[in-house]
Order: structure tokens, then C-alpha cells, then sequence
């Protein structure tokens, strides 16, 4: 469609026996990246302006550079963007309402048409339109649309990317039509034997005069058989809208749970007479959420949050929205075991809720970072007091119809949360804004400053009270407040670099290699193990549950190097050339980590074992290496080269980790979550065989490596839609000529592509690494890197070639249909 619709826009967009049209508007982009006096003008010549299409984030073409702020990923995110389109639209459309939708432009967007501007938006993470119609030209000549956006240096405490990096769309209806974001389903009831939709539908009048229509509601299973349907007669007053309300029931409905994720789609149309004047599709789920001081429920059955926290960045794609980038990084998450998804600390794209609606997870959709009170000097508190209303209530407007959505968060660490006076109205006001657009779900915020937010009378707004870090608080909570429902709304924020591993273990704050133990007990002062909140999670069942901090790595904020959380005096360089996240379970690249198999062991039933370190330890024959294993077995047994070295069983035999956070006094926690044994290092293989009911049902193995012999390539989806947008990941391993991972290897890997697709990006997870994530090579890290391959728009094979010096080469071949 995408194609199809930029070649319509350049000869014509004619609406003939057309109701209604929703254009993908994302091809054919002129992009200049600098201040342009009078650009928005249409006699401006942009003639040698780049071509592009959308989405696109100028910042992370880069070059990464100590002159930005590593705490924003060490990227050029901030100064002025121009983008430019021209399209012709003929007779045909005049008269009827035409807007522009961007779904995400980051940020301070002003845009103009012919030379007219027609609004602004600042804030980047949600979404905004405007009816253009009085500003174009129908006569088949050029319309040229002009947006500028002014991201500022120190406005975000991460990578917030830069640039039109969420699609645009060209919506054309009748004057009569359904409003932006204009229905709301919900299933008031839903059982096995029984299911009631509710719809509210919001109809626009932009004519003339008052007008009676027909709004027909119609309602289709995943099968797209039709399962039931309503109708109304509504009257919409001139240049007003009403609301038709309408319910229906259905037998046996399919219900939407973490398992099943059931989805339907209602198909709104509103006519009159034998006139259709707009068809409107929403897709929904039924189900039913409830909330008590014990606990949640899904369906009347209680569920914990195995949850994380997840930045919107993509990586090496930066901020740029590309669905398949999305759906691999939640088909990862869930594999760990992941059933929530709080999405810190903004609005997330609509692909981004469109797959949580479709693999069952459930969504926090969180609105803001911060409100009037700064933790940045350019930060959202600038446009808080004229615009926090507006974006609150539009997140809640755009988001309510996904299933997946169990709560919104009005705020994350909020600053306020120490103005005794004023915080707590503040909150209130907020909250209400979200009550009066959705009642069935509860509020939430993210709360660090214990015990300010109780003792000020702030956590009391929200339905839930989220706690950031304070797992030893559980029981006192409920001590002093029997009443009020808590979750852990940020936990552990453990810190690690993919493969990495300092002996002996040791707390340490930072470690001159500017890389992180994956023994996972690093942390900055808040910061404990996730063995910690297990503890305490099951010490307080009342809890619903936790969201780590963080489930993948994100662009900048690279704790415990550089700089301070929270901290409003500039720049987080002192680590340079440190400058993207530790804090995932999931490198950059979607690589687990270690600690990605210790939430599993946690979070899964099917039977899983993971082993760690590597064993390639060279010069150290004879000296201890600690060896741990997370299972969801009962026992398992460690053996050095055939030898045993013992069993151990999980809950009786303890692990000491070392630690030290804040409100916490022991220096020591004593784990019954992970198996450890001490072992004098010998080259050759370690084995560890896990047991359950005392029979052996898996086993994992690590050999001693030898030198780097050879590429091997593999990838997530050797078949992949020839539609310009998919992506195939390929994991790039360099491996001794025995096909063991070679654990240090750093070679020099490069790429080329022929076929029917490009090479889009390469990362290897490395924190500290400042090479292109658009160049044609790459550095392997701890033995691996990533290759992104996208499709063109013509089917055909796409193969990808791998070499580097004194490796045997390798190629791998992609399917594009």
C-alpha cells in the first residue's frame, strides 16, 4: 500500500465512489536536517534536500560523539529538522474533511500547509492531526506540506530519538464522520455463556446544518464471520457531534486472556438513507480486570505481574517505528516469562499495543516522566501547565480499546512528590482528567520517595500505588495503609554487559573495563539483585506483583557510568565512551543475558536450565571459578570434564550474593533462586544435568573454545513480507572450527546483501561501542553481533554475506514474499 499510495500522491488522490480513506502518507519525504529560513513557504526550493520515506529518526544515523550527552546515548538528537512533501489532490476532494494524523513527531512540531500554519505539538510521544481541508488545493496542482520539529539538548534522561519517527497518515472523509479516536468498546460482562459489548461512538457533523443519520454497529470474530449487530437513529447538530450509544450480547464468547488472546473487530458505519457516509473498523477484546488491596484479576482469576519496564527505542533502529521490531522484542520478553508491560515513561506507538494486544500481555500505558517540576532543564515541564491535559487525555482517548491495557500511569518519580502543599492536587487533578474518559480502568503512578507520596497524601489519588524500589516497604505498606492496592512499579535495576564476567566476584560501583559483571549483583545505591524482590515479593503475597527495570537495554542513561540519576546540571560524559543502558535483561541486539534466564527460572513452568561463565579462562588453570545455574528444576548437578562436583537442590541449598542498597542493612543476602558451586578451573567442558522429581529431564553444556575458525549465521525468519517495511534479525556468532561460541571474540565482521533487500543495521550490545549502527560492519562482543535485514518492496531471495580476516566466511539466504 505504501507504494502504491506515494505514486497516487504525486499524479492524483481521487475520491470517486469512495466513502471514506485513510492514506498511509509515509513515502516520498524531503529531509533536511539544519535551520531553513522560510522552508515552510511554498516557494522554498528543496530541490537538493534528501529523499527519504518515514519512519524516520535522524539521530541515530549519528556519528556518536563525546560533544553530546552520553546520558542521551552520546547522539545528535537535538537542534532543528525540516520535512517537506508535496502531493496533488484533484476535484473530488473538495468538500470533504481532509487531515493530517502524525502518530509521533519528536519533538516541538509546527506544521504548515501551501504556507499556512495550521498547529504545533510539542510533545513527541503522542499522537496529533489536523483538518487541513480550507489549506489545499484541488485543482490537481502541488500541495506541499511542511513540518519543522526543535528537539532541545538536556530535554530527556534517555534516547529520545529524533524526527518524523512514527507514521503520517492523509484521512478523507464526508462531513459527516467518525471522530478522531471515536469509539470506545466496552464488555461490561463477560462470561463463558454470555458476553455484552458496549460501544460509544462518536459521530462529527462538519456541515452546515443538523443531520439524522443511521449508525449500524456490526461485529466479527478473528474468522471474520459476522456474530452480531446493531443499530440507531442519531441526530448530529451543525458543526457539532453526539454520541450513539449501543449494546448487544453475544453467546459463548471467545475471551481475551494471557493464553488466548481472542480479538474481534467492530465495523461502525454510519449512513444515510442508502448513502454510506463513513465505515469505521476498532479492534477489541472481552475481558474483565478487577483490582482489590489482594491483588489483580484477569477473567476472575488472580494474576501476578511478571513485568517489565520498557523504553520505546529499537536499538540500533533508534526511535524509528518498525513493527517487526516490536513484536521480536515482545516475542523475547514473553519468552522470559514476561506477561506485563509497563512502558516507561511515555506513550508507546499504536504497533507497539497492537502486538501486546495480539500475544496476550498486559499494557501500564504511562503518560509522562515528568509534570511542572524539573529533572531536566528542557524537560516536559516547560509544556506541562499548557498541555498536560490535553496530551493525558488524548493518550487515554487514542489507547482505551486495547484489551491489553490494565492501567494508565499518570506519572513516573514525579518530583512532586516532596511538595507537601501542592503534589497531591496536582495528582488529583490528573486523575481525574483519566476518570473522565475511562472508568473501567484504574490509575496508577510510579512512586520512589518514601514515604513522602503516603505521608502527602499523593498516592492516595491513584487507584494503585506503585513502588519504585523499596522491596523491604511491602509489609509496612500494608501495615499503615490496610487499604490501598501496591505493586512494585520498578524493581532491581541490576546492571550487566552481555558475556562479561569479573573475577573475583565483588560489589563494586564501576570497573575500569567501563563494562558490568553479568554475575548480576551490580547496582547503583538503590539497586539490589532480582533475587531481592523475589524474596520479598513472596513474602508479601498482597503485592500484585513487580516491573523490572528493564527488560531490554535502551539508548543512553548508561548507569553506573557517567552521571546521576535525576541530576539537572548537563551532561553524563565522565565514562565516555559509555553511553546506552545496562540495566536489561536483553542486550541492545535482543541477546539475553544471563539474568534473563534467572527470571525465567522464576517466571516459566517448562523446564529450563541455564549454566554460566563461559569456560575459556586461560592463565587461570587451578584457580576458583564461581558457577551458577538458574532452573526451574528441583536439584541439579554440576560435572568439570565427567567429574561431579555435587548436587544441589533449589530452596535448600543457598547462594551468598553480596549487596548493598539503600534502606537495607545486611551486606549479604543468602539466594535460594540460584545453585552455585566453586570451581578450580581446568579447560574442557562443564555440564550441568537438572532433575525433577528426582529423574533427569535436561542438561546444558559449556566447552572450552578454541580459536576463532568461522561465521555462523542464523535468523529469526527465513521467510519475510516483501512490503518495504519487514525485518529479518540475524545473529552472528564467531565460533572455533567445532562450532563452540568463541566467548571473547571481538573480530571484525563485514556485511553485504544482494537480492531483493538492504542491509538496514548492525549492533553487537556492546555499551561502550561507537561504531555506525549504519555501516556495513561490525565489531563481534563477547563472540556475537546482529545484522538487520529489511525487505524491499518486490519479492524475491535476499542473501546476506558474512566475512571477516582469517574466519571462514558465511552466507545465509532470506525469503521475501
Amino acid at each position: 500500500m505504501n507504494k502504491l499510495f506515494g505514486l497516487l500522491c504525486f499524479v492524483a488522490i481521487g475520491l470517486s465512489n469512495l466513502t471514506a480513506q485513510n492514506l498511509n502518507f509515509n513515502d516520498s519525504w524531503k529531509f533536511f536536517n539544519d535551520k531553513a529560513v522560510g522552508a515552510e513557504h511554498v516557494s522554498f526550493d528543496d530541490s537538493k534536500w534528501r529523499n527519504l520515506n518515514l519512519p524516520h529518526d535522524w539521530a541515530i544515523e549519528g556519528p556518536f560523539d563525546v560533544k553530546y550527552n552520553a546520558r542521551a546515548g552520546g547522539l545528535p538528537f537535538h537542534g532543528t529538522g525540516w520535512y517537506r512533501k508535496h502531493f496533488k489532490m484533484n476535484a473530488d476532494a473538495k468538500g470533504k474533511v481532509v487531515r493530517l494524523e502524525f502518530e509521533g513527531a519528536m519533538y516541538n512540531a509546527n506544521v504548515w500547509v501551501n504556507g499556512k500554519f495550521v498547529g504545533k505539538r510539542p510533545y513527541g510521544y503522542i499522537g496529533f492531526e489536523f483538518d487541513v481541508s480550507k489549506y489545499l488545493k484541488y485543482d490537481g496542482s502541488d500541495n506541499i506540506v511542511a513540518v519543522r520539529l526543535t528537539p532541545e539538548d538536556l530535554s530527556s534522561r534517555w534516547y529520545p530519538g529524533a524526527g518524523l519517527y512514527r507514521s503520517v497518515w492523509l484521512k478523507i472523509d464526508n462531513p459527516i464522520h467518525v471522530g478522531q479516536w471515536g469509539t470506545f468498546i466496552t464488555t461490561p460482562t463477560v462470561t463463558k455463556e454470555i458476553g455484552v459489548i458496549q460501544n460509544e461512538t462518536t459521530v462529527v457533523n462538519k456541515s452546515g446544518k443538523d443531520e439524522t443519520v443511521t449508525v449500524k454497529q456490526e461485529y466479527y470474530n478473528s474468522e471474520n464471520n459476522l456474530i452480531a449487530s446493531e443499530k440507531e437513529e442519531l441526530t448530529v447538530k451543525a458543526n457539532g457531534s453526539a454520541v450513539s450509544e449501543l449494546y448487544t450480547k453475544i453467546k459463548k464468547p471467545l475471551i481475551w486472556d494471557l493464553d488466548t488472546p481472542h480479538l474481534y473487530n467492530a465495523v461502525t458505519t454510519i449512513s444515510k438513507g442508502n448513502n454510506v457516509l463513513d465505515t469505521y473498523k476498532t479492534r477489541f477484546g472481552m475481558r474483565t480486570i478487577a483490582y482489590t488491596k489482594d491483588g489483580f484479576f484477569l477473567n476472575n482469576k488472580p494474576v501476578r505481574f511478571n513485568g517489565v519496564c520498557i523504553h520505546h527505542d529499537n536499538g540500533s533502529l533508534g526511535s524509528a517505528v518498525y513493527k517487526r521490531a516490536d513484536e521480536r522484542k515482545l516475542q523475547i520478553m514473553k519468552s522470559m516469562g514476561v506477561n506485563a508491560i509497563r512502558t516507561s515513561h511515555n506513550p508507546p506507538s499504536r504497533e507497539f499495543l497492537e502486538i501486546c494486544d495480539e500475544l496476550g500481555l498486559l499494557v501500564q500505558d504511562e503518560a509522562f516522566d515528568v509534570w511542572k517540576m524539573k529533572k531536566v532543564p528542557n524537560g516536559y515541564n516547560k509544556f506541562f501547565d499548557e498541555w498536560g491535559e490535553r496530551d493525558l487525555k488524548d493518550m487515554v482517548l487514542r489507547d482505551r480499546n486495547h484489551p491489553s491495557i490494565v492501567m494508565w500511569s499518570i506519572g513516573n518519580e514525579i518530583i512532586e512528590q516532596k511538595d507537601k502543599k501542592n503534589g497531591w492536587r496536582v495528582a488529583k487533578r490528573l486523575n481525574d482528567y483519566v476518570k473522565e474518559i475511562d472508568l473501567t480502568r484504574p490509575t496508577s503512578a510510579g512512586f520512589n520517595n518514601y514515604s513522602g507520596p503516603y505521608d502527602n497524601n499523593m498516592a492516595q489519588q491513584v487507584d494503585i500505588a506503585g513502588v519504585n524500589y523499596k522491596p523491604t516497604k511491602y509489609s509496612e505498606l500494608r501495615e499503615n495503609y490496610p487499604e490501598l492496592a501496591l505493586y512494585g512499579s520498578e524493581t532491581s535495576s541490576c546492571t550487566s554487559s552481555r558475556g562479561v564476567y569479573h573475577l573475583p566476584i565483588e560489589k563494586y560501583k564501576t570497573h575500569e573495563s567501563k563494562h558490568v559483571t553479568s554475575y548480576d549483583l551490580i547496582g547503583p545505591p538503590w539497586a539490589y539483585p532480582p533475587d531481592v524482590e523475589f524474596h520479598f515479593q513472596e513474602q508479601n503475597p498482597h503485592s500484585m506483583g513487580e516491573f523490572i527495570w528493564t527488560g531490554f537495554d535502551y539508548l543512553g542513561e548508561p548507569t553506573p557510568y557517567g552521571g546521576k540519576d535525576n541530576s539537572t546540571n548537563g551532561y553524563w560524559n565522565a565514562d565516555w565512551p559509555s553511553h546506552s543502558s545496562y540495566f536489561g535483561a536483553v542486550d541492545l541486539c535482543g541477546f539475553p543475558k544471563d539474568r534473563f534466564f534467572l527470571y525465567q527460572s522464576q517466571w516459566t513452568t517448562e523446564p529450563m536450565i541455564h549454566l554460566l561463565p563461559h569456560w575459556n579462562w586461560k592463565g587461570m588453570e587451578g584457580q576458583t571459578i564461581p558457577v551458577y545455574c538458574y532452573t526451574n528444576c528441583d536439584s541439579a548437578e554440576l560435572f568439570v570434564n565427567g567429574k561431579s562436583m555435587g548436587k544441589r537442590v533449589k530452596g535448600k541449598d543457598l547462594t551468598e550474593l553480596k549487596v548493598n542498597f539503600l534502606r537495607y542493612e545486611p551486606k549479604t543476602f543468602q539466594s535460594k533462586y540460584r545453585l552455585s558451586w566453586d570451581v578450580p578451573y581446568e579447560s574442557g567442558n562443564i555440564k550441568v544435568v537438572g532433575y525433577k522429581n528426582g529423574k533427569q529431564i535436561l542438561e546444558e553444556q559449556i566447552n572450552t573454545a578454541g580459536k576463532p575458525a568461522k561465521i555462523s549465521l542464523s535468523v529469526d525468519r527465513k521467510e519475510i513480507n516483501a512490503d518495504g517495511e519487514d525485518l529479518a534479525y540475524v545473529t552472528v556468532r564467531i565460533e572455533d572450527k567445532f562450532g563452540n561460541l568463541c566467548p571473547n571474540a571481538d573480530n571484525l565482521v563485514n556485511f553485504s546483501v544482494k537480492g531483493a533487500g538492504e542491509l538496514l543495521a548492525v549492533d553487537n550490545g556492546n555499551q561502550t561501542s561507537v561504531e555506525s549502527f549504519q555501516a556495513n560492519h561490525r565489531k563481534a562482543f563477547s563472540g556475537m553481533c546482529l545484522a538487520i535485514v529489511k525487505a524491499d518492496d518486490v519479492s524475491g531471495k535476499i542473501t546476506l554475506y558474512a566475512k571477516s580476516k582469517k574466519l571462514k566466511s558465511s552466507k545465509l539466504e532470506i525469503t521475501s514474499k
